[in-house]
């Protein structure tokens, strides 16, 4: 590149150019907002000075015993605040934070540590069982270190080296750390759900992590000092980078160990809670929760939802309880969500269920990402903006991953044609929203003809009766695949087979109808995701209708 008059004698030096990360964000909240909470724990509750003090002794030391640079911390916690820490002591270091999905098995758990390269662990007790059996088998060494909630009141014996609590007393308080040099490294790893093979490990670097929490902040318009609770798991994306947002908004951070209802509506109500974020089996669950324990909440609660988009019922749910709810979407790759749904003014003038349409589209790209699109996956060209021409959609910006760890294969192919993959093929409207009309994965061809699992989902979403649902390719000698629907009822609610199919005929043409639908509690991941290859598996045993 030619240099320029603009570039003569202007150097980019420590006065005029600084690495962009989020850690920075607790520095400020503890120098401008010291006395203000940051964390709600049960009977803890500490201020941004003294959480910023545990967060530098916690990078003292981890440095003290050899971590540094480019090395691995793994961290298998609840929402609490050793995991709020975490996300800025162990970066200060230069090391990254591995946040490893407490429900997995020792094997996988295993192969995760060994994979990663992590030289240490902290473990809550209540996991110490499964990671002692997964340490057995990891070759290298690994510092556990043992956390002991007390809001935790079940079995499990101290597995590690040192308490986390002895581990901080021996650190300084007043440790300098330092910056990255550099944007571009490595922050955080995070797997994905290996439902294929082995887990990948997604690398996050300072500058997207930076640029996702200032976005939240940016698509929720979240003031300072909001009171944020805990619902989704810190392991999941890392929060969807809300441990850094709340930071950037000196706001609180309420820790809930376990998602039930009665203690979510109990830590809104008596902390003031005005944000959270949950998957839809979270809003439902508080949505179907009886009425006097939804009493007493007085403020406006801002809610975030990802994942299935939200049905008419959960947001008219959502409104009679006064919730706020916004529907975002994204992946692992791109730091959880990437793009949001903004409610249009004149959308508050139309019925629930035109409304729902609307709202349930992934939208439009976050603030601080470069682009979302919709393009043809083989020609790389876009796809028209008619809301009917299917096409993959893909990312592109600083929220996106630095790639997969020591998999060089998987990542130029993610990032073919300098966008990335996500494998949801979607629609584009002429407002410039997108929608996801299905994974790759889940399209049913049924007699040549494609049939999104997601529309036959949204049409059972409408009956009454329906709490979740998915739907899959069942094996069909004749049409190839036909839909097969999975359905969990409300609680106390009735429908037969027979009334859901009716239900469906009412709305979809013939050949989307399913013809085959079971009563079932649905598998789902620990941040409440539906487990579609479980219910694939089951399908072809599920007994077909006649309709």
């Amino acid at each position: 590149m030619t240099a320029s008059m603009y570039d003569d004698g202007l150097p980019k030096t420590a006065a005029n150019f600084a690495a962009l990360t989020p850690l920075m964000f607790i520095e400020r909240a503890a120098t401008v907002y010291p006395a203000r909470p940051a964390i709600v724990h049960g009977d803890v509750r500490r201020n941004w000075a003294e959480t910023y003090a545990r967060t530098r002794r916690l990078a003292s030391a981890l440095v003290a015993r050899g971590i540094g640079v480019g090395d691995t911390v793994a961290a298998m916690l609840p929402n609490t605040p050793e995991m709020v820490e975490a996300h800025f002591g162990v970066p200060m270091t230069g090391a990254v934070l591995n946040t490893l999905n407490t429900r997995l098995d020792a094997a996988t758990l295993a192969f995760m540590l060994t994979h990663g390269e992590a030289k240490a662990v902290l473990v809550d007790r209540e996991f110490a069982d499964v990671m002692r059996r997964a340490l057995k088998d990891v070759p290298q060494r690994v510092l556990v270190i043992d956390i002991d909630d007390p809001q935790y009141t079940g079995s499990g014996e101290s597995i590690g080296e040192i308490d986390y609590e002895a581990l901080l007393a021996s650190g300084d308080p007043a440790y300098e750390w330092s910056p990255p040099p550099d944007e571009w490294n490595a922050i955080c790893l995070n797997y994905t759900s290996g439902t294929t093979g082995n887990p990948k490990g997604v690398v996050y670097h300072h500058r997207g992590a930076y640029t996702n929490a200032v976005s939240n902040i940016l698509e929720w318009d979240m003031p300072k000092h909001a009171v944020y609770l805990w619902t989704l798991p810190m392991f999941h994306c890392n929060g969807w980078c809300f441990p850094w947002t709340v930071a950037a908004r000196a706001g609180v951070n309420v820790c809930l160990r376990r998602v039930d209802a009665h203690s979510i509506f109990d830590l809104i109500r008596n902390e003031g809670v005005t944000h959270y974020c949950g998957a839809p089996i979270v809003q439902n669950l508080l949505v179907n929760a009886p009425d006097k324990m939804k009493a007493g909440i007085q403020q406006k609660v801002h809610a975030m939802v990802a994942g299935a988009a939200p049905p008419a019922a959960m947001i008219e749910g959502m409104e009679r309880m006064g919730f706020e709810l916004t529907h975002v979407y994204g992946l692992t790759e791109v730091y959880g969500p990437a793009t949001v749904c903004p409610q249009q003014a004149e959308w508050s003038a139309l019925d629930i269920g035109e409304r729902a349409r609307l709202n349930a589209r992934q939208g439009v790209r976050y603030h601080l990402q470069d682009a979302v699109s919709v393009r043809d996956p083989i020609s790389m060209e876009r796809v028209p903006s008619d809301g009917e021409t299917i096409g993959e959609i893909m990312f592109r910006g600083n929220i996106t991953m630095k790639g997969y760890l020591k998999n060089a294969t998987a990542t130029e192919e993610a990032f073919r044609g300098g966008w990335f993959h996500t494998g949801d093929l979607a629609v584009a409207y002429p407002d410039g929203y997108v929608r996801i009309k299905d994974r790759s994965k889940d399209i049913i061809i049924s007699g040549g003809e494609n049939i999104s699992s997601i529309e036959v989902e949204d049409v059972l979403y409408r009956h009454p009766g329906v709490l979740a649902v998915a739907v899959v390719a069942k094996p069909d000698t004749r049409w190839g695949e036909t839909p097969c629907a999975f359905v969990e009822l409300k609680n106390g609610a009735q429908a037969s087979a027979e009334e859901l199919i009716a239900h469906c005929k009412k709305h979809l043409a013939g050949f989307k109808v399913p013809r085959a639908i079971e009563f079932c509690e649905l598998p789902k991941t620990s941040t409440g995701k539906i487990q579609k290859f479980e219910l694939r598996k089951r399908a072809g045993s599920v007994a077909a209708i006649d309709v």
